[in-house]
């Protein structure tokens, strides 16, 4: 599928975190928030951006993991973290809009997609809670159309039923839907959904470069979006 010009699309659905905004700082704040309630010592910044992408309670899982000297999978069946996540709730929506911010040009571009009759959905991992707090923050929620969370559906990225969900509700079929993602996850998501996919060249990707994934365009910033040629 060739690159396509904003204007081709009636429907343009974003990830949250590593692509509408950096979120990063904040997480890793209330996870050692969460860690230092059990005794734990921190982790690296470095570490949460790369475990970003699963959703909050899969990135607690392997700050847990890490710190343990344990495999995510006995995390998973342990009590600890029922506990952890318990705390980490309180800690993470306190830290909401603490530290994170919309990356540059993101308002000004949902404003513009707005004002063409383009219509504007999230499509996040991260659970209903946590987005909400970081869109009230940052004031986002009145730009966007729609927001479908990580328990929203019985599934999450990159199973496609989010996308899916967001063509049926906005009348749009494929060829006129965009996803607009920092991972491979999202990119994933938007294959299996069969709509095109931008990705950002600033996101975390959970490390890894994310050209790798070939998307079929590559943006540097939301600048594409002010563009008004149909070419």
């Amino acid at each position: 599928m060739s690159a396509r010009h904003a204007q081709a699309f009636d429907l343009v659905m974003f990830d949250l975190d590593g692509t509408l905004v950096e979120t990063a700082p904040e997480i890793q704040d209330a996870v050692n928030d969460t860690l230092r309630r059990l005794g734990l010592e921190p982790v690296a910044l470095v570490d949460v951006e790369r475990w970003i992408g699963h959703g909050t309670k899969e990135l607690l899982v392997q700050a847990l993991a890490q710190r343990c000297g344990a495999q995510p999978d006995a995390v998973h069946r342990s009590e600890l973290l029922d506990v952890a996540f318990c705390a980490f709730k309180g800690d993470y929506e306190r830290r909401c809009g603490s530290r994170s911010r919309p990356y540059p040009g993101v308002p000004d571009a949902l404003t513009a997609l707005g004002a063409r009759g383009v219509k504007r959905v999230l499509v996040t991992n991260k659970e209903r809670r946590f987005t909400d707090a970081v869109l009230r923050r940052h004031g986002l929620h009145e730009m966007l159309d729609g927001v479908v969370c990580g328990d929203t559906l019985p599934t999450r990225k990159p199973d496609p039923a989010g996308v899916l969900q967001c063509m049926h509700d906005h009348a749009t079929p494929p060829r006129r839907a965009l996803f607009v993602g920092d991972s491979s996850i999202d990119i994933e998501t938007a294959r299996n959904a069969g709509v095109a996919v931008w990705a950002v060249t600033y996101g975390y990707n959970m490390g890894s470069p994310i050209a790798e994934w070939r998307p079929d365009r590559l943006i540097d910033d939301f600048n594409c979006f002010l563009e008004t040629s149909t070419t």
